[in-house]
């Protein structure tokens, strides 16, 4: 009797083959949602971004746009601001796009032109997001906020390129996924607003939406939207067992991780 519950148990428990396509189905779903909430944001809020800029610089009457603290600043300024917008959605549109097994696998060229360009426009976006930093808005929390996603956002990228340079596969797919949990704050970020809004209401005697909003961008918000994604993105490496920061950045043995082909993506597509 026993025997026969235990082998009814086993048939009844999944086998390692479904447990397997189960996985590669939740990864290809959170991979066609990462890419579609990236385009969303790179199309939309770049576009609007440069929009506003259009538009204030126009003198259009009774508009007001999120760009407008940029038009009191020097042209200098304002074209910064412009590469860091226009560079920074193209990263964010194609950088999904890096982690997507079928592309690599059928076009391992195309996956390394497409990484080049996400790299390059990563390192025009964070040079001149951490210039425009200096200028922002918010005062010393923004420069604090977005002046250290720039510096790191460079920082991560460079380490995935020298590490794909080295052929440090394992390195540099663990590099990239920090970089683009940087790169995806912008969608973190206007996700966060709204809950940031919310959380307020019980506390806040002033429920206006103008307070609430100031109150969640002036102090919370451009901290964590970057930090929330730099946890997720350390807990995706230690699951799929690739290098962390200590043995990718202060290695002992420079062969370590190397490997002639790289290993699968860490999403599928």
């Amino acid at each position: 009797m026993a025997d026969a519950l235990v082998s009814q148990a086993i048939a009844a428990s999944p086998g390692p083959a479904r447990s397997a396509r189960r996985s590669r189905r939740q990864r290809r779903w959170s991979w066609t949602f990462v890419s579609l909430t990236s385009l969303a944001v790179a199309g939309w809020f770049g576009g609007q971004y440069v929009q506003g800029l259009a538009t204030v610089a126009a003198r259009t009457p009774d508009v007001v746009t999120a760009a407008s603290h940029f038009d009191t600043l020097a042209w200098p300024i304002r074209s910064l601001f412009v590469v860091h917008i226009v560079t920074a959605a193209v990263a964010l549109a194609i950088g999904p796009f890096q982690f997507s097994t079928r592309l690599r696998k059928r076009s391992f060229g195309t996956h390394r032109i497409v990484g080049r360009v996400y790299l390059i426009s990563i390192m025009f976006a964070a040079v001149s997001g951490a210039t425009t930093s200096l200028w922002n808005s918010l005062g010393i929390r923004g420069v604090f906020g977005y002046f250290m996603l720039d510096v790191i956002w460079a920082w991560t990228a460079w380490l995935a390129y020298r590490a794909a340079r080295e052929r440090r596969f394992r390195e540099h797919q663990a590099w990239m996924i920090r970089n683009f949990a940087l790169t995806y704050a912008a969608v973190t970020l206007r996700a966060a607003l709204p809950v940031l809004i919310l959380l307020q209401l019980p506390f806040s005697s002033d429920t206006s939406f103008p307070y609430l909003f100031d109150n969640a961008i002036y102090t919370i918000a451009p901290w964590l939207a970057w930090l929330i994604n730099i946890v997720v993105a350390e807990i995706l490496i230690a699951r799929r067992g690739l290098p962390g920061v200590r043995m990718s950045t202060f290695r002992d043995n420079p062969a370590r991780g190397r490997s002639r082909v790289p290993a699968d993506c860490v999403t599928a597509s």
